[in-house]
């Protein structure tokens, strides 16, 4: 997509609505932000005002503003429903979509329909999706999915099974469908029911394969079957009523890598920051991969009802760009879902787990997992989030400093999602005193009392016991998650941050959190981030690239030991022959990189032809008039003599059979 897209769509609220006024406590008395509620304010076209004259269209458009941004509209209101479990076992009889292996690596996306009425037509389906099983045409997944307020009409569950492949699109094997007639507390259980996989939607090239094999091994057949469960757990204990569905877990998460995307943005290797080194390994001179990191938790629902943003259409092309109307709208919206599959890649290096429902919730594992996944305060990381209406949180690290604007896009993070529940920024600090009472845990604009004045933390400050000379401490209650409203796509409400903080806090048990509201608290923010920035630069290490061609952007052996070689010289006391040490970043390392890699590998071929020479094979060599110069192998007294060498261009080498 352009360039000028992005950057439009990267706009703040400061540049795009005036500064409002600031609060701290959650809406109350049916308010929001000092404005009444959907309940008790007049319908949106109603033309009246407090004194009962109509507005003139001038001024009503100076009111109103961009469309977008914090939408009050109700949950429709419902009974409680039921809580329901539907366990994916396994599936017998995929085709195979990789011809080389004969085999598949399967995964599901599953959709449930509830037939509940949305708030907005544009708010997103339930889904979920499984971990991928490599290399298996029987997969077994015992994946489990909890789903609250299934009404007691019941459900339909549409699963669509595909082949992962990271470099290509992902094949579709086939779908079943689970419908369920009605949902009560003395609901029968299906119990490893197995449910035909339909063949009409797969891969033709797939079913072609698994043809083939068939006509070879009578133990195989075409048809393939999913095998489910379906459960009820008793009602829902919900607040709110029964008007939307919603996971309430297990919860899971994934970590993907993207070597491509770690080169360009300057990233490390998340595993070299791995605290379960030993220490044989990390006084060891090594060269580090670069992959970029992303993340995914999704955490237990419900998120808050009042949690609701819409993007904001703040440019003409935007709402085009979200509901894929018009030439320009279809194609930015497509070049943004392809920039959230490369970010949020799932291939054989993505790393997932999950949290068992029956531990107490909410779990402390979950907040370790979280602090792991940010690596703690190390480095001084900002990262760019996103929370989806069903509770799923997407981050990534961002920063101005990275060469790849996309990845401080919310609309990338949520997958041009209309609606979200909430986005932002947020980075990780270590505190000195971690049982000391943390004064700041809202945005109260500037005035709000700053944490270093009676608990220093890293950053800015060095403390002992932790990051960058120690490995961080395990201890929840050490970190403090300084979170905001910081996205200019959705511009999240400020009078919500309480809610947020809230929700977090519950999710999240023994981790002190701070909400700052990007306006009121702009100057504070501002210098926080700055801080952050200057501990990263402090703390950040050499940078080693490679070039490949690859498509999967992989890094074979043979590039490590060259990285290290590389990286060894660059160390202190060593001196690296053939080349000086570059400095800076961006082009001009990488292009003096490539130009060093060049010669390298040109000085290879010369000693391999060398060593050719001592093995019998005979070779002459020409000059420009094709006369012969030399003669080199067995039968060339003055080649075992002297030996042979190839002049910078000079003379070409051609071997004689």
């Amino acid at each position: 997509m352009s360039s000028q897209g992005t950057q439009e769509l990267d706009e703040k609220h400061v540049n795009e609505q005036p500064p409002s006024k600031s609060t701290t406590q959650p809406p109350v008395n049916g308010q929001v932000n000092g404005q009444v509620s959907q309940q008790e304010k007049p319908p949106a076209n109603d033309n009246s005002t407090k004194d009962g004259q109509p507005d003139s269209d001038e001024s009503k458009d100076e009111k109103k503003g961009p469309a977008g941004g914090f939408d009050d509209t109700p949950l429709p209101h419902k009974p409680a429903g039921y809580t329901v479990k539907i366990t994916f076992h396994r599936a017998t009889n995929l085709p195979m979509a990789d011809v080389n292996t004969l085999a598949s690596d399967p995964y599901i996306l599953a959709t449930i329909d509830t037939g509940l009425p949305p708030r907005h037509k544009e708010d997103p389906s339930l889904t979920l999706r499984t971990p991928t099983i490599r290399r298996n045409c029987d997969p077994v997944w015992n994946c489990e999915w909890i789903v609250a307020n299934i009404p007691a009409s019941g459900f339909k569950l549409k699963a669509r099974i595909y082949d992962e492949d990271p470099a290509d699109h992902d094949d579709r094997l086939g779908n079943a469908h689970i419908n369920v007639e009605g949902m009560n507390e003395n609901y029968q259980p299906i119990k490893d029911q197995a449910y035909k996989i339909m063949k009409r939607m797969g891969s033709k090239r797939a079913y072609m394969v698994r043809a083939i094999a068939a006509c070879f091994s009578k133990a195989k057949h075409m048809n393939g079957d999913l095998y489910v469960s379906v459960e009820c757990l008793g009602r829902t204990q919900d607040e709110e009523g029964g008007g939307r569905a919603y996971t309430i877990g297990p919860c899971y998460w994934f970590k993907h890598y993207s070597p491509m995307l770690g080169r360009l943005a300057n990233v490390k290797d998340a595993q070299d920051d791995d605290d379960q080194a030993t220490q044989a390994q990390k006084q060891k001179s090594k060269a580090q991969k670069y992959n970029f990191q992303a993340n995914q938790i999704q955490l237990e629902g419900p998120v808050p009802s009042k949690l609701y943003h819409r993007y904001v259409e703040f440019k003409p092309f935007v709402k085009g760009m979200f509901t894929k109307t018009g030439i320009r709208g279809f194609i930015l919206s497509k070049a943004l879902h392809h920039q959230h599959a490369r970010v949020y890649n799932f291939s054989g290096t993505t790393e997932h787990g999950v949290f068992n429902h029956n531990d107490p919730i909410p779990t402390p594992d979950l907040t370790a997992k979280f602090l792991e996944l940010v690596h703690y305060d190390k480095g001084g990381r900002i990262f760019t989030y996103v929370i989806t209406l069903d509770a799923l949180w997407r981050f990534t690290e961002t920063g101005k400093e990275f060469g790849i604007d996309m990845l401080s896009k919310h609309t990338m993070h949520s997958d041009v999602s209309i609606y979200i529940a909430f986005s932002g920024e947020f980075f990780i600090r270590r505190l000195k005193h971690p049982h000391r009472p943390n004064t700041a845990t809202s945005s109260t604009s500037t005035n709000s009392p700053d944490p270093d004045a009676n608990n220093p933390t890293h950053p800015p400050h060095d403390i002992d016991g932790g990051p960058p000379k120690a490995d961080p401490p395990r201890d929840p209650a050490y970190y403090e998650l300084i979170i905001d409203n910081d996205s200019g796509t959705y511009r999240p409400n400020p009078a919500t941050l309480p809610l947020l903080r809230t929700f977090l806090q519950e999710r999240l048990p023994g981790l002190k959190i701070v909400t700052l509201d990007c306006q009121a608290d702009a100057e504070k923010m501002g210098r926080w981030k700055d801080e952050q920035r200057q501990r990263k630069k402090a703390e950040g290490q050499p940078v080693v690239y490679t070039q490949h061609a690859n498509r999967s952007g992989s890094i074979s052996s043979s590039d490590e030991e060259d990285l290290d070689e590389v990286e060894a010289g660059m160390a202190p006391g060593h001196e690296q022959q053939g080349h000086e040490r570059r400095r800076g970043d961006g082009a001009r390392e990488v292009f003096g990189t490539v130009k060093r890699d060049a010669s390298a590998r040109e000085k290879d071929r010369i000693e391999h032809m060398k060593g050719l020479a001592g093995r019998g094979s005979r070779k002459v060599v020409k000059g420009k008039d094709g006369d012969v110069v030399k003669s080199i192998g067995e039968d060339s007294e003055e080649q075992q003599l002297t030996g042979a060498s190839v002049g910078d261009g000079q003379a070409a080498t051609e071997e004689v059979k």
